[in-house]
C-alpha cells in the first residue's frame, strides 16, 4: 500500500497491470434496431468465436490507461507488453514501478524467454516489481479498471479481435481524455488490520 502513497514522479511512475480472458461472441441472427414504438431486439442465440486476453495498464496518479486484446496470454505476450510499456509508453522514465498479481507469466523470466539476454536485462533493470499477495488481487488498481471496462465497453457481443481492439481503443481514448485519476484510500495501516494473516508477527 505504501507504493500507492508515493507522490507523483514522472521519472518513477507507478503503473498497475492486470489481464482477463474474454470470449468473442457473434450474433447467430442480426439484431433488430430500435424503431418508433419498439425496442431493439437481440436473439438469445449466439456464436462462439474463440477467446482472447485483455491487458490493462494504468497509471493511477496521471489518469492514463492502455488497453489491448491479444489472441493469447503467454510469457512472450506479456514480455512484449512490458517492452511496449518501457520503450513506447515510458521511454524517458528511469524506472517503472509495476504493480501486478502473481500470475505465472508475470515475471522477469518471461523477458529472458522473449528477448536476447542483453535486451531482457536492460528491460528488467528499469522495473521495480511489486506483486499483490495471493487472494489479494483486489489490491491492484488495474483490477478495478478492468471492472469498469467490462461494464462500460464489454456489455455487448463482439465477434472478432480487430473489432474488439477498436472498441477498447475508443474506451481508452475517452478515459484518457477525461484523465480520471484514482484516489486510493486503503492504507498500509488498514492492510495490516484487514490482511493481518499476510503480515509477519513482530
Amino acid at each position: 500500500m505504501a507504493v500507492y502513497a508515493r507522490p507523483y514522479d514522472p521519472a518513477r511512475p507507478v503503473v498497475c497491470m492486470d489481464e482477463k480472458p474474454h470470449q468473442l461472441l457473434d450474433h447467430a441472427r442480426g439484431p433488430l434496431p430500435a424503431r418508433p414504438g419498439h425496442d431493439a431486439c437481440q436473439d438469445s442465440e449466439y456464436i462462439r468465436c474463440g477467446t482472447c486476453s485483455i491487458f490493462v495498464w494504468v497509471e493511477p496518479l496521471r489518469g492514463w490507461r492502455r488497453v489491448q486484446a491479444l489472441s493469447q496470454r503467454t510469457r512472450i505476450d506479456w514480455a512484449g507488453q512490458v517492452k511496449q510499456l518501457l520503450s513506447v509508453d515510458y521511454p524517458d522514465a528511469e524506472t517503472v514501478v509495476l504493480v501486478m498479481d502473481n500470475l505465472n507469466t508475470h515475471g522477469v523470466a518471461s523477458l529472458y524467454e522473449a528477448f536476447e539476454p542483453e535486451e531482457a536485462f536492460a528491460l528488467a533493470q528499469r522495473l521495480e516489481i511489486h506483486h499483490t499477495p495471493k487472494h489479494g488481487s483486489w489490491l491492484n488498481i488495474a483490477e478495478t479498471e478492468l471492472s469498469a471496462l467490462t461494464r462500460q465497453c464489454l456489455d455487448r457481443r463482439i465477434g472478432d479481435l480487430d473489432t474488439l481492439n477498436t472498441e477498447l481503443s475508443a474506451w481508452q481514448n475517452a478515459t484518457n481524455t477525461d484523465q480520471r485519476q484514482v484516489d486510493w484510500q486503503f492504507t498500509t495501516h488498514d492492510a495490516r488490520i484487514k490482511l493481518r494473516h499476510l503480515y509477519p508477527k513482530r
